[in-house]
């Protein structure tokens, strides 16, 4: 046979010893009965564990009243959601609305009839089954929809990644790289969101968050440039460098393919198209693809532009020394407001022990000895 199920536990409140003795003769057949005669004790007994799944309160009790039990309750998470039933014998209509405006389910007026309280009583105990059962889903839902997001988000995350290191591949000294530029754009854009000119683009921290996530794929478009011409340890020559230009090109136009295919647009890809296309752009006008000056450079490129060149003077390559801090800072300074937006210059050298600890934290690993 199987269990019977559990007997709900009713919390009988008034301060007259007969009606807590009626009241427990009409419900003890039905239900597990605590009983209280002051509303301090009430209050104590409600917020216990277990608490009673319902309330029959009486209103004129000396002290505490039922109106302000019923306050209390409803004031505090742990108590708020029993149900609360006035039992009393103040009939009026203003008595009744004041009850339910305080947040009772219900009022019930003495002299009472055991089959209305009985009835009264299993009704509200089955809606706050239903309320309990719809909070519990509601939770169980929100929880897998928060679970899903993540889980999404660290599969694009996951992608981004894998499209960025495999361009990265391409020019197996840049190493962690993607890491460095990813944190100082994230850096910048933090330092810079409360200022006048970069407010209505950075005072989301969604955007800044966006930018962080589509910043590794600013140079997606090495792909395309043949090995003859990225892995050439040396300068370029003047037709290599036009071919070399192109990975802005390519890299916006890969981005916006991806999207085209998806059927939909997706935010961190509008600033990873922006990034991969004007990144670089100088500030008067002397870059590329477009030769952009000033303000029509986008945000994120212009972020992108002085985080990619001090990582790149930093770090170590085969035709050249990692450059130590301090160079790489004075050329980044004397390119403010010809390369660099002034501004941006600004915020890196608020920013120098950041750039710094940033740079130390994802720092490519020493290179292999050469084979005897």
């Amino acid at each position: 046979m199987s269990k019977p199920p559990p007997q709900s536990t009713l919390l009988v409140v008034d301060d007259t010893p007969d009606n807590l003795s009626l009241m427990g003769g009409i419900l003890e057949a039905h239900y597990k009965v605590k009983v209280a005669n002051r509303g301090d004790r009430a209050l104590r007994i409600a917020r216990s564990q277990p608490p009673p799944e319902l309330i029959l309160l009486d209103i004129m009790m000396p002290e505490i009243d039922g109106y302000e039990v019923c306050r209390q309750l409803k004031a505090d998470p742990a108590t708020a959601d029993i149900p609360v039933i006035f039992l009393t014998a103040k009939d009026g209509a203003e008595d009744e609305a004041h009850g339910l405006e305080l947040g009772a389910v219900d009022y019930i007026a003495k002299p009472i009839s055991p089959p209305i309280v009985l009835a009264r009583v299993k009704t509200h105990l089955a809606l706050k089954q239903v309320r309990d059962f719809l909070r519990d889903q509601n939770e169980f839902l929100e929880q897998e929809v928060k679970r899903r997001i993540q889980e999404v988000e660290t599969i694009q995350d996951v992608t981004v990644q894998i499209l960025a290191s495999l361009a990265e591949t391409r020019d197996n000294e840049t190493g962690n790289h993607i890491r460095r530029t990813q944190h100082y754009v994230k850096a910048l854009a933090e330092q810079l969101r409360v200022h006048p000119r970069f407010a209505p683009a950075l005072d989301d921290d969604k955007v800044i968050h966006l930018l962080f996530k589509s910043a590794p794929l600013h140079d997606i478009g090495k792909v395309g440039i043949p090995d003859r011409i990225l892995l050439k340890p040396g300068r370029f020559e003047p037709e290599e460098f036009e071919i070399m230009k192109t990975h802005t090109t390519l890299g916006r136009d890969a981005i916006a393919q991806a999207e085209l295919a998806l059927g939909v647009e997706i935010p961190f890809l509008r600033y990873a198209k922006e990034i991969a296309y004007s990144h670089q752009e100088k500030w008067d006008g002397s870059g590329y693809p477009e030769g952009l000056s000033g303000e029509a450079i986008p945000v994120s490129a212009r972020l992108m532009a002085l985080a990619d060149v001090y990582d790149a003077l930093i770090s170590r390559r085969v035709y050249k020394a990692g450059m130590p801090h301090a160079e790489a800072k004075a050329i980044i300074v004397a390119g403010r407001g010809s390369h660099f937006d002034p501004a941006v210059v600004d915020a890196f050298l608020s920013l120098e022990d950041e750039f710094r600890a940033i740079a130390e934290l994802y720092a490519d690993p020493p290179p292999e000895p050469a084979p005897p």
